[in-house]
């Protein structure tokens, strides 16, 4: 890597947190003064997303996946924490907007899907566990498809059923984790024989700021005009959503510790029962009928409060974890 990229990375590396912040603030103000561009900026979520994912995929040996893939207490710890203690935090919170159907189906198909994309990386980034959730991945995904309906049967009622549709799910699963693993697989198998492998994982590896900035900016400009206009019926779900992180870092440090797992370890399942699944149960909400439009922007809203609480926990986690 040249002098002057190394001293680049390095910077950035140093400064990653406040260039976060940066990043989403330039995307609110974007999406605000240029509302006409939100399609384009939520197409292009998913590519962004991908790059994100496979530069993180590139810095996880394929050997240590499947290590963890192995590793049944942590898997077991992962599972109960968001489909036995989770998903009861979830219905108790979402009682507060009880009386706003639309408000209570966003809240829950946001809240009862555990996250199988950027999670892996601000995991990363604090110091947890990621060839662990990355291998825990398919699983999560698996449970989650299968027991939404079920919650949603349980908590709002049978009627809801014919909105779930598990295209959204294996069409996520497939483009940000199996393609990037994918690729990642490919090139590190080239690294080993060829050079120019080798340069490319050295370049991705240092373009893992930028890109995690390019995908907080995206998210947030795809999005904040059209929460401008209900801003005032949000605004009841952000406690709702605040003090769900907060609990959920307290169920995952507690799992982590009854499950007796080390730090690292105890650090992956606390990120992993605070981020949920927004950019994949988007679709869902969006499925709904028209009289229920709040939804979806009830679960985009989640996306804004949760990209801000990750950039925070990336700090938090370690302090309280170690």
């Amino acid at each position: 890597m040249p002098v002057t990229l190394g001293r680049a990375v390095d910077w950035w590396d140093r400064h990653q947190i406040a260039l976060y912040l940066i990043a989403l603030v330039a995307g609110a103000a974007t999406g605000l003064a240029l509302p006409q561009l939100a399609p384009g900026f939520e197409h292009s979520i998913e590519p962004v997303l991908m790059l994100l994912l496979f530069a993180t995929f590139l810095g996880v040996p394929l050997i240590e996946v499947g290590r963890a893939f192995r590793d049944l207490r942590f898997l077991s710890a992962v599972l109960v924490a968001n489909f036995a203690v989770m998903p009861l935090i979830a219905w108790g919170l979402s009682r507060l907007v009880a009386d706003d159907r639309g408000l209570l189906l966003g809240v829950l198909f946001v809240l009862l899907t555990p996250c199988i994309d950027y999670v892996i990386v601000f995991t990363g980034l604090a110091g947890g566990a990621r060839a662990q959730l990355l291998a825990a991945a398919p699983l999560l995904m698996a449970v989650q498809i299968v027991l939404l309906p079920v919650f949603l049967y349980l908590f709002v009622g049978g009627d809801v059923l014919h909105v779930i549709d598990i295209g959204p799910f294996v069409e996520a699963f497939v483009l940000l984790i199996v393609v990037p693993l994918a690729a990642a697989a490919a090139l590190q198998a080239l690294s080993r024989r060829h050079r120019s492998g080798r340069r490319v994982e050295g370049v991705m590896a240092g373009a893992m700021v930028p890109l995690m900035m390019a995908t907080l900016a995206i998210v947030v400009a795809s999005q904040i005009a059209a929460i401008g206009s209900e801003v005032v019926s949000l605004l009841r779900v952000v406690p709702i959503y605040v003090v769900y992180v907060v609990i959920a870092l307290a169920v995952g440090l507690l799992v982590g510790r009854v499950g007796r797992l080390d730090v690292a370890s105890t650090r992956a399942v606390m990120f992993s029962t605070a981020t949920r699944n927004s950019l994949v149960v988007l679709p869902l909400a969006l499925a709904l009928p028209s009289s229920l439009a709040i939804a979806p922007l009830a679960v985009v809203t989640q996306t804004l409060v949760e990209l801000v609480a990750m950039v925070v926990l990336v700090r938090v986690v370690p302090r309280i974890a170690r």
